[in-house]
């Protein structure tokens, strides 16, 4: 398994993700986009690549803030998202189809391609989805769901699989109710999987165990959710 830093663009802005693929066999496969966390490109999201190398596929950490764009603190991350979360949507959206265009045009990439994303990723991952865009595909894992621009019927094209720690205090339950109305009124194809005991950065073991704090890891509910996302692939890849 090869997973080196990846350089690309949206315009005139260089973006900095992490492309993973295994070289060993020449044949094509699909596509998966990973977006990250408030904090950036990182490691948790680095080893999702890889896993998702491992499992046959090739990845890209997908870069929404740009090169040399990173956190330090958690109140700059806050700041940061909540410019895209809370305003620029259209940028999100911009800067998640041109990481998009960039791993279609990877040649081991044979053009079907599936989105994920973690927390803030999970917003980016969706809001690609409802931009019309042309994949399978969408997997949250506790990402936020709600949107400044619905889904609808006749743009929609992703299969859609939200996977939500049941006591997360940042998707509250008014949220995930909009969500699957949202669902509804677009026809889309979705589910909702809610994991027991699981609070919000539930498969980030970066988290640490602050359940008081509304985040924590939880090795049960990122295992399930794994699997819950690989057995995803297999039916929209099949």
């Amino acid at each position: 398994m090869t997973g080196s830093t990846f350089e690309y663009k949206d315009g005139s802005t260089t973006l900095e993700g992490y492309l993973a693929v295994e070289p060993s066999h020449p044949k094509k496969r699909p596509g998966v986009l990973v977006f990250h966390e408030w904090m950036g490109v990182a490691d948790h999201e680095k080893a999702a690549c890889d896993d998702l190398a491992k499992a046959g596929y090739i990845a890209l950490a997908a870069d929404i803030f740009g090169k040399g764009k990173r956190p330090t603190s958690m109140g700059e991350a806050a700041e940061n998202a909540n410019h895209y979360r809370g305003g620029d949507r259209a940028l999100m959206r911009q800067r998640a189809t041109a990481a998009l265009t960039a791993l279609r045009a990877q040649p081991l990439c044979d053009g079907r391609v599936a989105a994920i994303g973690f927390c803030f990723g999970g917003t980016c991952a969706l809001e690609l989805a409802r931009s019309g865009a042309d994949i399978k595909g969408v997997v949250t894992f506790h990402g936020g769901l709600n949107t400044q621009t619905p889904a609808a019927a006749k743009t929609l094209k992703a299969k859609i699989l939200a996977l939500h720690g049941a006591e997360d205090p940042f998707v509250p339950p008014a949220e995930v109710a909009a969500f699957q109305d949202e669902m509804r009124k677009a026809n889309a194809d979705w589910q909702f999987v809610q994991y027991s005991s699981a609070v919000h950065s539930f498969t980030n073991p970066g988290a640490g165990n602050q359940p008081e704090k509304g985040f924590a890891y939880n090795a049960t509910a990122a295992k399930r959710s794994w699997q819950a996302m690989l057995g995803f692939f297999a039916e929209i890849f099949a």
